[in-house]
């Protein structure tokens, strides 16, 4: 009837160390957005030293607090990550690979560098906030993350080449088996290559190292934003006339974090331009496109929920029988959403006057993320107990 044992292991699992990644980063910006920092573009390790040195004594539990959970997250991250690669490798020469590409599910092994590029945003808020005097060197730095990212940018044009080759010339896409959004998981992975160029892009005083990161996020912002467009008019198509499935109503937030991460690339393409090209910024512009990006991420946010809760999604992959690796999926919409609310205030409202930061209208604004974040790590932590540290029932026929 039933036997007892570990669901088998699928690459949306690498989801589960991008949750984590993407939790170490709402952490570190707690700190990025609400410790002054005027000579450097981010927070550092100086500036909490400081603070720790001259705040006042109640702030001190508070930084504890953040780098605890900041540190705790990256851990995760990292042990998830090099877990997923050890298990993807021997899962690789283990599965039938054909009969992957031939339901087009193969678009899943985008995930890889997906989280390989979380892996450099994690290593850059967990480096910033914790090694004093790290800034100083960070011009020493960004070259060596252009070439890393240049690196898993060939990778992610190269697996996802093949496979959209292999489609257009076969003409195998299976459009019944892909009535979702599941298959923008690459334009997911190209945003977030696009979000990281985009940092030494906004942050270096080189001009050079400026303007490739700059042209390298362009270049990944637009390939996502046109195959984007494709893919979503394909899979609402296919969705209207297939209809969508329970397992695989969770893509339908897939949005959220490529929104997050397209509007961060131009908020932090247009300080780029700021300080390395003398662009003058609107921020009323600002404003307005930070309030476009999050009215869109709230429509699908409820749309999502709507949808997941008639077909039982909840009730199902999160508390009741049902194990998938894709509920991994539910963490990173939240994550993003949490990021990009934080962008909202700070840019669109604090940067034009209309919310002063610390102030009880800004914490009753900051309300809703905090309870997004800990739901997400609450998530999190619930799906590593259910899919990685038990040993789950699975009916066998």
């Amino acid at each position: 009837m039933t036997e007892t044992r570990q669901p088998p292991y699928h690459p949306l699992y690498f989801l589960a160390a991008l949750g984590a990644g993407g939790l170490t980063v709402t952490f570190f910006l707690y700190f990025m957005f609400l410790v002054p920092h005027p000579e450097t573009p981010v927070v550092t390790a100086d500036h909490l030293l400081s603070l720790w040195a001259s705040g006042p004594d109640w702030v001190r539990p508070l930084i504890l607090l953040g780098v605890g959970g900041m540190l705790t997250m990256a851990v995760m991250h990292i042990r998830l990550l090099i877990w997923n690669l050890i298990r993807y490798r021997r899962w690789r020469r283990s599965t039938d690979l054909a009969q992957i590409e031939a339901r087009n599910k193969d678009v899943a092994f985008m995930a890889i560098p997906l989280t390989l590029t979380m892996t450099i945003n994690v290593l850059f808020a967990v480096g910033a906030a914790t090694i004093p005097g790290l800034w100083g060197i960070a011009e020493y730095l960004f070259p060596g993350v252009l070439v890393v990212l240049i690196a898993l940018g060939a990778m992610a044009l190269n697996m996802y080449g093949r496979y959209l080759a292999r489609v257009m010339v076969t003409g195998s896409f299976d459009f019944i088996g892909n009535a979702n959004l599941g298959q923008m998981m690459p334009i997911f992975a190209f945003a977030m290559i696009a979000v990281a160029f985009a940092a030494p892009g906004a942050m270096s005083e080189n001009q050079i190292i400026n303007a490739i990161g700059l042209f390298f996020a362009i270049f990944f912002l637009s390939l996502s934003a046109l195959l984007g467009l494709i893919k979503l008019v394909v899979g609402v198509n296919a969705m209207f006339r297939h209809g969508l499935t329970a397992s695989a109503s969770p893509s339908l937030w897939i949005l959220i974090p490529i929104l997050t991460l397209s509007g961060i690339t131009l908020v932090r393409m247009i300080m780029g331009l700021k300080h390395g090209f003398d662009l003058a910024v609107s921020e009323p512009a600002l404003f307005v496109l930070t309030s476009v990006i999050l009215s869109l991420e709230i429509l699908f946010g409820l749309l999502g929920y709507f949808v997941m809760r008639r077909l039982g999604y909840f009730r199902d992959y999160l508390h009741g029988d049902q194990y998938s690796p894709g509920a991994y999926s539910l963490i990173c919409p939240g994550v993003a959403f949490f990021v990009f609310g934080w962008f909202w205030i700070m840019f669109g409202l604090v940067g034009n006057g209309l919310v002063t930061p610390l102030t009880p209208v800004f914490f009753v604004l900051m309300l809703p993320l905090v309870i997004v974040q800990w739901k997400s790590l609450e998530t999190l932590l619930r799906l590593n107990r259910r899919l990685l540290r038990r040993r789950q029932p699975q009916v066998v026929t």
